[in-house]
């Protein structure tokens, strides 16, 4: 193990990057001469001024006075077994499970539960985000615990408390954590005005205040936003009462004005409207909008890089239809394939919160991507199909792989069926023993009470 940390060390030093070394696993307890030695090693393997520091928790002997940072919570300093003045940085923070077996927690959610699971998590996410902002000189920062869902493993679970979900599309805690930036004027609706949709209405922003303005002029509410000297630095800002179902059917239905069916949220700095944002309710599902989440880098053609391709459902205007319950079959054409077909429910996919993602991989010979989404269950109601063109670039390193079994250059639609036999299953006696001795393994290192 030793000999592994060294050669991370090696491979990763010359990153700026790297502010921290953790040589030493956290929740796990080594003897004194194990946490010491590897400690060491971060310094002989970079003994230079200015070296990036080492941190670990305090499960293990010697950390707590040897190592530079240790793990802990803000409110934890000068208290117990933090009676230190070295910097304390929170390894993960804002799971909250209940309890392991369990594993429900307030800052996970799905992003096809819906706005009010989101909202949760981000009013959750936000607070403990604060509660960080109110630690002692000595408390340098934390990170969450990880920004995308994943099934990690360890639990049967996935893990739904990330910011974005497995295909990187944003969930309403990205966009509270936007508004915590100074710079450019932010605001954003947390609020979709569905039927189901909460009466109160919160936006986020990093501007003095906001003004909402509801339903056509229905109500017009302006409210700061509190700005914490100890705590979150730009609090959610809740406009009570500002959505009701029957006076936008009234707008719609009676008064024929479905136009004036908005939320408009302007952000104001010095008296001034800076930013604006304006939201609307769907209408009926008419269109399908292909993009690419291309992070700013070009797919290279080396027969296993891919990227994001996004259907969402909208209506006329272009707003997402976020209760769409269509199927959306996708078939490419050119140097690409999709990954995954209808034996994982990868392609055809069923829409969850208004889109449905597939992965599209490269193959080896750069070129033209064609990429076409319609509905499943195609017919004269619905949603239009969509093309978008993509291109690959060359990769210029020498390959080695088998002609005959690389990716084919022109991809068809895999018929599958959905759901497989599991290779191996485990009794129920045998899954309930796994997870009581993983749960009595959290309790030992503290992870719950």
């Amino acid at each position: 193990m030793h000999e592994n940390t060294r050669l991370i060390i090696r491979r990763d030093r010359n990153h700026p990057s790297v502010l921290m070394w953790e040589p030493i696993l956290n929740e796990t307890r080594y003897p004194q001469d194990f946490a010491l030695q590897a400690l060491q090693i971060t310094r002989e393997e970079f003994p230079w001024p200015g070296r990036p520091v080492a941190a670990a928790d305090m499960n293990s002997e010697g950390v707590k006075d040897n190592y530079d940072v240790l793990y802990d919570w803000a409110d934890n300093i000068g208290k117990g077994t933090l009676d230190t003045d070295k910097c304390i940085f929170t390894r993960e923070w804002g799971e909250y499970v209940d309890d392991w077996y369990a594993h429900n927690a307030i800052n996970r959610a799905a992003r096809s539960w819906g706005e009010h699971a989101m909202l949760a998590q981000a009013l959750s996410l936000t607070n403990t985000y604060g509660m960080m902002f109110r630690g002692q000189r000595q408390f340098i920062g934390g990170c969450q615990w990880h920004p995308f869902d994943h099934q990690r493993g360890y639990h049967p679970d996935a893990y739904l408390g990330g910011i974005y979900d497995a295909f990187r599309q944003s969930k309403y805690a990205l966009e509270a954590f936007r508004a915590q930036k100074d710079g450019e004027p932010f605001v954003f609706i947390a609020h979709e005005m569905t039927q189901s949709s909460p009466a109160d209405v919160t936006v986020f922003s990093n501007c003095d205040s906001v003004r909402l303005t509801a339903l056509g002029g229905w109500k017009t509410l302006t409210l700061p936003v509190v700005h914490q000297p100890e705590g979150i630095p730009n609090a959610p800002v809740v406009f009570p009462a500002c959505w009701d179902f029957w006076q936008a059917r009234s707008l719609s239905y009676t008064q024929r004005n479905w136009q004036s069916v908005q939320l408009v949220a302007q952000g104001i700095i010095n008296g001034q409207v800076v930013c604006q944002e304006i939201k609307m309710p769907s209408r009926r599902s008419t269109k399908l909008r292909l993009y690419a989440d291309e992070m700013g880098k070009s797919l290279v053609a080396d027969g296993s890089d891919f990227v994001v391709v996004v259907a969402e459902v909208t209506d006329d205007m272009g707003h997402v239809r976020r209760q769409a319950r269509e199927h959306i079959t996708y078939t490419v054409e050119g140097e690409g394939t999709t990954i995954g077909d209808a034996s994982i429910m990868a392609n055809p996919r069923q829409v969850e919160w208004g889109s449905a993602p597939v992965l599209v991989r490269s193959t080896h010979q750069a070129g033209e991507i064609r990429i076409i989404a319609r509905a499943t269950f195609e017919g004269v109601h619905a949603p239009t199909a969509d093309t978008l063109v993509i291109h690959s670039v060359p990769y210029n390193l020498p390959q080695c792989y088998s002609h005959s079994t690389a990716t084919p250059h022109a991809a068809t639609v895999s018929s599958g069926s959905v759901g497989r036999t599991p290779s191996s299953t485990m009794s129920e006696e045998d899954r309930r023993r796994t997870l009581e001795e993983v749960e009595q393994q959290q309790q030992d290192f503290g992870i719950q009470d």
